[in-house]
């Protein structure tokens, strides 16, 4: 009798997420365990005593999902995960820290194909600002497009010093070349604005973010992405289902385009989905992270 699949769900949260637990029952695990409240010290004693309990066999039945809402920590416990394996007993890691990474693969590969398609252009050298740059989705968003050639710009609106400290921690652990910047008011967002190809919103959801006014200060804008399905959006004139809608009050830049909360929405369930079966049909142990996420949403997307 084949064992039944096991997603040991750990969280350095109080609670763990319904979305992802939904997820993961949809994905087709037989049992969730969720762990709440868990430290990184914890993860080696918990990872060993998973793979410990079940054969070899019963061992490709089995998997962790690590959750929370910090990058660093979710990715140290992944990194911790990794380290208590003793082949052959070894089990598949994901790591999707408030889906951040799912979300911001999704994100950038969205715009990414609007680029592609409606500019003729590539990541690489494109001026790129993540506003909400230092949650977990916007470091996330700008570490992925800073590692596929942009140059990016994490906006905090309340402290240069926080987005400037972020970005160097993150460039430290992945070699990307973020940088940061303060936008505490329209005047300074539109002062950034002038001169980028890209904007990604990661804000807060129910806050708008860029207005209109904002916006007609921008004068080379391709591609804004915004997450923010709640009212008001995060930015003016971006509809939830936009996906390579005219951008219409972007009106000094040319060709402007939006893609909307939905649009990335779509492409961040199907890629968390793909990822949790990923785990289930691999006879080989596999650590997924951002980038795998970032190379899985450019396959649902078609981009080459």
């Amino acid at each position: 009798m084949e064992k039944r699949s096991i997603l040991h769900m750990l969280d350095p949260m109080p609670h763990n997420s319904p979305f992802d637990i939904n997820m993961a029952m949809d994905a087709g695990f037989d049992v969730l365990m969720p762990y709440s409240n868990v430290k990184l010290d914890s993860v080696h004693a918990l990872t060993q005593d998973a793979i410990f309990s079940r054969s070899p066999a019963g061992v490709k039945r089995t998997a962790f999902f690590i959750g929370g809402r910090d990058f660093g920590l979710a990715m140290d416990m992944l990194n911790a995960s990794k380290k208590a394996m003793v082949p052959p007993f070894e089990v598949s890691v994901l790591a999707d820290p408030s889906g951040a990474f799912t979300t911001a693969a999704a994100l950038v590969a969205c715009v990414e194909q609007q680029l592609k398609a409606k500019h003729g252009g590539e990541l690489q050298g494109c001026k790129a600002l993540v506003f909400g740059g230092t949650g977990p989705v916007g470091i996330a968003t700008g570490v992925i497009a800073s590692l596929a050639g942009a140059q990016v710009k994490l906006v905090d609106h309340l402290s240069v010093e926080t987005a400037e400290d972020v970005a160097k921690e993150y460039n430290r652990r992945f070699s990307s070349t973020l940088s940061g910047a303060f936008a505490g008011s329209d005047q300074d967002k539109a002062l950034l604005i002038q001169d980028a190809d890209i904007v990604f919103c990661t804000a807060k959801a129910g806050v708008q973010v860029l207005s209109a006014a904002v916006l007609n200060e921008a004068k080379q804008l391709k591609v804004a992405g915004d997450v923010n399905a709640v009212p008001p959006l995060g930015i003016e004139g971006i509809k939830r289902g936009d996906s390579g809608v005219a951008l219409v009050n972007a009106v000094n830049s040319q060709g402007a385009i939006g893609v909307g909360a939905l649009a990335v929405g779509d492409v961040k369930y199907q890629l968390q989905n793909s990822m949790l079966q990923l785990m289930l049909a691999t006879d080989k142990p596999l650590y997924l992270d951002f980038r795998d996420a970032f190379i899985k949403a450019r396959e649902i997307l078609q981009i080459k």
